[in-house]
């Protein structure tokens, strides 16, 4: 037996444990005198009761020597004093297949305050993204059961999309379809500042039973400090990234990454950062390239991801959803007028796109969607001559096409929330509307 790797183990440990004390809390932010940490390290701080509890934080700056932490839980019942306890590690979650069906919070507890399961392994939630050039080219397209996104804006395998919406506009809606019909062999869903009503309705309604058998959720609600709410990002990608080192086929889904910029708005600005554009501190645009980077292809397996963006009155060119269309592989972007006039999902297909859709499909599937592109967009330019009644049949071919066309396309594009479409049905019913059944 090799004791040689023991002892030199024994050698190295330090057997010393190192505290510090409060000094001071301003808002978020807890300051203490020592102990010796870095950034990103876990520390305990004991709490004054006789309960002898503890409070996890995280090491997230320096200020004049002394140390900036910042809490995973509320700060109720820290006063000056407290003792500071660092681990010396970074946050760590348990990672395994004995993790599927469940619904976790951050730190990888489950939520429903039953126990873990055995033979889970401890996994860093930070990771770096992968080496781009060990990275295998997109090439093969993925089932996603929605007829309009199988069709029109097809999805890779590794791809990562974001779906642009404003509230109410049915993002969870479309996020609980693709995870009961895609083809994928795991999903790992992060509801990131969801209202905490919403967590069940979610879980219940849109993912169902039989989505919850193949899926992982992550949860941190909105009542949450921003760290937990930051870390909940992390962890989602953490297990997909676990997962997909296994060889599976992952869907990482995030509602919503907006939320995400937004906890990193409160981190930043609490530890002193200038805010910049519309109060976003700098460190939130370089975060969102390193998170978002950590899904896609690897020599292992696939993520392929979908971040809901929450688009403020719907401005499609406000800091973060701009800063999120310019990382991802594509986007869909969902109309509000489109959900008004009944059309779900509201998926606006001219303003979407899917930027590996044309290495994936083959050539017809590509001619087909182009032609139904095409007279999609004939009929939006014309619409209001249309609509008013000011265009005459017979005035232009091609808008004459778009006009009997378009009633066959706006029922295609429709799908009732249970509908169950497979990859080739979708492209067969697309095939159909153009040149007719028996085609």
């Amino acid at each position: 037996m090799n004791t040689a790797r023991y002892l030199a183990a024994i050698e190295e440990a330090d057997t010393y444990k190192r505290y510090g004390k409060v000094l001071r809390v301003v808002g978020l932010m807890i300051e203490s005198q020592g102990p010796d940490a870095k950034i990103g390290e876990v520390c305990f701080v004991h709490t004054s009761t006789s309960k002898k509890s503890r409070i996890l934080c995280e090491v997230v700056g320096f200020n004049n020597e002394k140390i900036v932490l910042m809490p995973y839980s509320e700060v109720t019942e820290i006063g000056p004093g407290c003792l500071v306890e660092s681990t010396g590690k970074a946050l760590t979650v348990k990672i395994g297949r004995g993790l599927i069906g469940k619904v976790i919070d951050p730190l990888g507890e489950c939520l429903d305050e039953s126990q873990l399961p055995r033979g889970l392994s401890n996994f860093l939630t930070e990771q770096s993204p992968p080496n781009p050039m060990l990275r295998p080219p997109i090439n093969e397209p993925i089932q996603v059961g929605v007829k309009a996104i199988d069709s029109l804006l097809t999805v890779g395998k590794g791809q990562r999309i974001g779906i642009f919406a404003g509230s109410g506009v049915g993002k969870s809606t479309l996020l609980g379809m693709i995870a009961r019909n895609s083809s994928a062999d795991i999903n790992v869903i992060a509801l990131i500042g969801e209202r905490g009503r919403e967590v069940r309705e979610f879980i219940e309604k849109e993912l169902g039973g039989e989505g919850l058998k193949k899926s992982i959720v992550i949860v941190a609600t909105s009542d949450q400090p921003a760290l937990m709410r930051m870390k909940g990002a992390y962890t989602a990608t953490a297990i997909s990234e676990y997962f997909r080192d296994l060889g599976y086929q992952v869907n990482l889904m995030m509602d919503s990454v907006t939320r995400v910029a937004m906890a990193g708005r409160e981190i930043g600005l609490a530890t002193g950062e200038p805010p910049t554009t519309k109060g976003y501190p700098p460190s939130v645009f370089a975060t969102l390239p390193k998170l978002l980077e950590r899904a896609g292809t690897n020599q292992y397996g696939t993520i392929t991801a979908f971040y809901t963006v929450l688009v403020d009155g719907d401005d499609m060119n406000e800091p973060i959803s701009d800063t999120v269309r310019g990382i991802l592989d594509g986007h869909f972007v969902m109309d509000r007028k489109l959900a008004e006039r009944g059309q779900f999902p509201a998926i606006n297909v001219l303003k979407s796109i899917s930027r590996v859709m044309n290495q994936i499909t083959e050539k017809d599937h590509k001619e087909v969607a182009q032609e139904i592109r095409s007279l999609m967009a004939v009929y939006e330019e014309n619409s209001e001559l249309i609509q008013i009644g000011a265009y005459k049949r017979g005035t232009d071919r091609e808008i004459d096409r778009a006009i009997s066309f378009y009633p066959k396309i706006q029922l295609f594009l429709k799908q009732d929330i249970f509908e169950y479409v497979t990859f080739e049905q979708s492209i067969q019913m697309m095939r159909d509307l153009l040149y007719g059944g028996n085609n």
